[in-house]
């Protein structure tokens, strides 16, 4: 496969699991809100479907990334601290699903409040990752 075709799949594999680090915690938000009873089961089942469907899309955007540094030797500065970002966006995928069999559990012990800011921790990693792939200021 050439670079570019390689490069426009990771690029569509990185958008479309980012797609779920958005929306995943957002559901977590009204989850945390919600009283036990239908509203809530539907809100868990939405969250376990995007749940199992952004983490194959997370391998394939890991497995493209992979692909695109050992096969096209990409190297530099930049590169180094944007692989220490994809693996803090891993943890947070983890700990997405920690979250999730926290709520299936009725376990949750975070307010609403919590949710909101940790929905928006995959937006300040995104810009600093489209910082340094376009920039690559070191």
């Amino acid at each position: 496969m050439s670079y570019l075709y390689l490069k426009a799949f990771h690029i569509f594999f990185v958008v479309s699991w980012f797609a779920g680090l958005f929306y995943l915690p957002r559901l977590f938000v009204n989850l945390a809100m919600a009283s036990p009873g239908a509203e809530y089961d539907r809100l868990l089942l939405m969250a376990r479907k995007l749940l199992r469907f952004m983490t194959p899309l997370a391998a394939l955007a890991l497995a493209t990334g992979l692909a695109l540094w050992l096969g096209f030797g990409i190297a530099g500065g930049w590169l180094h601290a944007k692989l220490t970002l994809v693996a803090l966006l891993v943890a947070y995928h983890g700990y997405c699903g920690k979250l999730y069999r926290d709520f299936a559990n009725h376990g949750n012990r975070k307010s609403h409040v919590w949710f909101r800011v940790f929905n928006e921790l995959p937006v300040l990693v995104l810009l600093a990752v489209v910082i340094l792939v376009v920039v690559k200021p070191f």
